[in-house]
């Protein structure tokens, strides 16, 4: 096809010049007009460019709203969890839809991105750490936008915004520790220490079952976790990343506990190990409701239940446990964490054990 037949400019009454071009027996115009015939051949030379390089975006790709196509977008993305479902659709419905729904993709600027992120800050809500949650969304739609080839590019360019900056959380003692196992209702007091020295998450240990301790060889094995939606529906399912499955040796010193704690539960071997009064799986209310009496009465404020699991971190940090081994016994979730999960050795995972059953017993002999 000829240049002739591929572009054309023209003057308009205002004295400046369109730009159009066909591709595919479809016309196009530029965008803009411009002040001189040359900077029209220009333009055309610059899409002709990309044409031939298959760099060419249709610009009536873009021309779908933000709405649109992200709400699509999550649509296309069933292997998402139900709850990282759940709370991509209440960020978008909460925080991002309100601003740029309504907004064609090709529209959004970088500095719309900017000016839609300095608004959230400046109200001061939401939070910092749902800003950065919101602001990976956005980032993550426009990237498969770039892919699917309807914009450019994406106009995410604000360094550090997705990162979270969450304050630092408190560290019980564990003397601490200890006080909310006694305060806390009998039946979830082996819950706080499996969440303190075997660092597990609420999730994982509500799904746990009784197959899952091994008090002869001193582990407990993590497979699945429960998931609880905005409307109460439990979910089951395999724990947050691949590194999140794994079989932690539990600290001596709280095997009594384990052991009296089996020993509560009237159900065979694939029975859960804490449940409501009727047998079903336990809620987070009721493990809430019954922390906050136990912080209330042991004197401790400002503590939630899952910073037992960054107590346990800590401590197991503390008996000199190298970062790969910390990463392999608290699951961390990360494709990279995972990896290193797979070259962490057993034995040392149990010395890591040890050394937390030393401290505790340290210190109950001091406490005497």
């Amino acid at each position: 096809m000829g240049r002739s037949r591929w572009g054309s400019v023209r003057k308009l009454p205002s004295g400046r010049f369109q730009a159009r071009y066909c591709i595919d027996l479809v016309w196009h115009s530029a965008p803009t007009t411009f002040r001189t015939k040359r900077e029209a051949d220009a333009y055309l030379a610059s899409v002709r460019s990309d044409v031939d390089r298959g760099s060419w975006i249709d610009p009536d790709a873009g021309k779908v709203t933000f709405e649109e196509y992200a709400t699509r977008w999550l649509a296309e993305r069933p292997q998402l969890r139900p709850r990282t479902h759940e709370l991509y659709e209440g960020e978008l419905r909460l925080h991002i839809l309100p601003a740029l729904g309504a907004t064609e993709l090709r529209e959004i600027t970088p500095s719309r991105i900017r000016t839609w992120r300095a608004d959230m800050i400046s109200a001061g809500k939401p939070g910092a750490s749902t800003i950065a949650k919101c602001y990976r969304l956005v980032h993550a739609v426009f990237a498969t936008a770039v892919e699917d080839g309807i914009v450019v590019r994406n106009p995410c360019l604000v360094k550090g915004a997705s990162t979270e900056r969450p304050a630092e959380r408190p560290v019980a003692t564990i003397a601490q520790v200890f006080e909310l196992a006694d305060a806390i209702t009998p039946e979830l007091r082996a819950a706080v220490l499996l969440a303190t020295f075997c660092g597990l998450r609420l999730g994982e240990i509500r799904a746990l079952r009784v197959r899952h301790l091994d008090l002869l060889h001193r582990t407990v094995r993590i497979e699945e976790q429960y998931q609880e939606l905005s409307d109460g529906t439990l979910v089951l399912g395999p724990p947050k990343t691949d590194a999140g499955v794994r079989t932690i040796v539990i600290p001596q010193v709280v095997i009594p506990d384990l052991e009296q704690h089996l020993a509560s539960v009237p159900l065979g071997t694939d029975g859960l190990l804490f449940t409501t009064t009727s047998g079903a799986p336990m809620r987070r209310a009721t493990l809430y409701t019954a922390w906050g009496r136990a912080t209330k009465a042991a004197g401790i404020t400002g503590l939630r239940f899952h910073d037992l699991r960054h107590t346990g971190n800590t401590l197991a940090a503390a008996t000199g446990a190298s970062t790969k081994e910390l990463m392999a016994r608290m699951g961390q979730s990360s494709p990279r964490a995972a990896l290193i999960y797979q070259h962490a050795t057993q034995d040392r995972d149990a010395a890591i054990a040890a050394g937390l059953s030393s401290m505790i017993e340290e210190h109950r002999s001091v406490s005497s």
